[in-house]
C-alpha cells in the first residue's frame, strides 16, 4: 500500500535521465529513517563509455551559489553515497509497493535504487533568509541527483549540467510518542520588607511539548564556526492575582508559530521545498556517540518563566 499517489519526477536536459521519487519528506523515528526509494529511467542510447550513476548527498550550505563561479566553495559535504545503475554493477534493491508504482510510471527502462539514511545524519534545517537575501538559503540539505560520468566522483571529471537530473527531499522528525517525564525548574525568591518568600515552579507534562511564557530558539553553527546566537519566537503575558499566603496553578497552553517570526533573519526552520510552507525546526535530538560536527546546525529552545511581584522585583 502506497500512501502518496503523487509522483514527483525530474528529466535531465538531455533527456536520457529521469528520476521518479514517491514522496519528499523521509521521517527520523529516532533508532531509523524511512528509506528512500525511486527509480531511474535510463535511455542507453550515445552513452558511450560513462557510466549512469544515483547519489544521495547531505550537504551544509553556509553561502551564495553565484559564489561558486570564481572557486570559492560554500558548500561541505556530510555524507554522500553513489550507486551505479548502468552498466548494472549488483544494485538490486528489495522491491516494495513504492518501487512498482514507480516502475509503471518509468516504464521498460525504468532501474529501481534505494538508499538507507544513517540515524546520525542532522535532519533538514534552513536558516531563514532576510528580505534582501538572493538564491538558497544556508542550511542543511538532502539531494538526490543523477549523472553520466565514467567515474562516481573523480573531481577532474567535469559532469555537464544537462547529464543530470536532481530533486531535494527533507529528513524529517517529529517528538516520539514515548517521551519522558517533563523538565522541572523552580524558584525561591525573598523580599526585604517581607518575612514571606515567593515560591515559583514551572513544569512541562511532556519533555517535548511547548508550553512557556517566554520561547528562545538557540542556534549552533557547528560546522565550519563558533556561530551561536538566539532568537525570541514567543512571548506573551498573562495577569493573574495571586493572593498572600496563597498557592497559584495553571497550565498555560503556548505554541510558538512560524507564522508570527516570518520577518527574523536566520531563523531556524525545517528544510524548505521550493516554495512550500515550513515550520520552526524541530530540536537537535542528539544520540550517543554522534559527532556534533557531522549535524551541521544545533537547534535547541529555552523556556523562560518571569513572575511580577506587586511592588517591584
Amino acid at each position: 500500500f502506497v500512501c502518496s499517489k503523487r509522483v514527483f519526477k525530474k528529466t535531465s536536459g538531455n533527456g536520457q535521465l529521469t528520476l521518479y521519487l514517491g514522496k519528499r519528506d523521509y521521517v527520523d523515528h529516532v533508532d531509523s529513517v524511512d528509506p528512500v526509494e525511486g527509480v531511474l529511467k535510463i535511455d542507453p542510447a550515445d552513452l558511450g563509455d560513462r557510466k549512469v550513476w544515483i547519489q544521495l548527498a547531505c550537504a551544509f550550505r553556509y553561502g551564495r551559489e553565484d559564489l561558486d563561479v570564481i572557486g570559492l566553495s560554500f558548500r561541505k559535504d556530510i555524507w554522500i553515497q553513489h550507486i551505479q545503475l548502468y552498466p548494472d554493477a549488483g544494485h538490486k534493491p528489495t522491491l516494495t509497493e513504492m518501487h512498482d508504482t514507480l516502475l509503471k510510471k518509468a516504464g521498460e527502462q525504468g532501474h529501481p535504487f534505494t538508499f538507507n539514511i544513517p540515524t546520525n545524519l542532522p535532519c533538514s534545517v534552513t536558516l531563514q533568509p532576510g528580505p534582501d537575501d538572493k538564491g538558497k538559503a544556508c542550511g542543511v540539505d538532502f539531494e538526490v541527483k543523477a549523472y553520466l560520468a565514467q567515474s562516481a566522483d573523480d573531481p577532474d571529471e567535469k559532469i555537464d549540467k544537462k547529464d543530470t537530473c536532481r530533486l531535494v527531499i527533507r529528513k524529517i522528525q517529529f517528538a516520539p510518542d514515548n517521551t519522558g517525564s517533563g523538565q522541572k525548574a523552580e524558584l525561591c525568591k525573598s523580599f526585604m520588607m517581607s518575612d514571606k518568600p515567593v515560591f515559583l515552579e514551572a513544569s512541562l507534562d511532556k519533555e517535548k511539548k511547548l508550553i512557556c511564557l517566554f520561547f528562545d530558539q538557540t542556534t549552533d553553527v557547528v560546522l565550519y564556526s563558533a556561530d551561536k546566537y538566539t532568537k525570541s519566537v514567543l512571548c506573551e503575558e498573562f495577569g493573574e492575582t495571586v493572593e498572600g499566603n496563597a498557592t497559584f496553578e495553571k497550565t498555560l497552553p503556548i505554541t510558538p508559530l512560524l507564522a508570527n517570526n516570518k520577518e527574523k533573519r536566520g531563523l531556524s526552520l525545517d528544510g524548505r521545498l521550493k516554495d512550500e510552507d515550513t515550520n520552526l525546526a524541530s530540536t537537535t535530538i542528539i544520540r550517543g556517540g554522534m559527532d556534533k560536527e557531522m549535524l551541521g546546525i544545533l537547534v535547541s529552545y529555552k523556556i523562560k518563566v518571569n513572575l511580577m511581584v506587586s511592588g517591584g522585583g
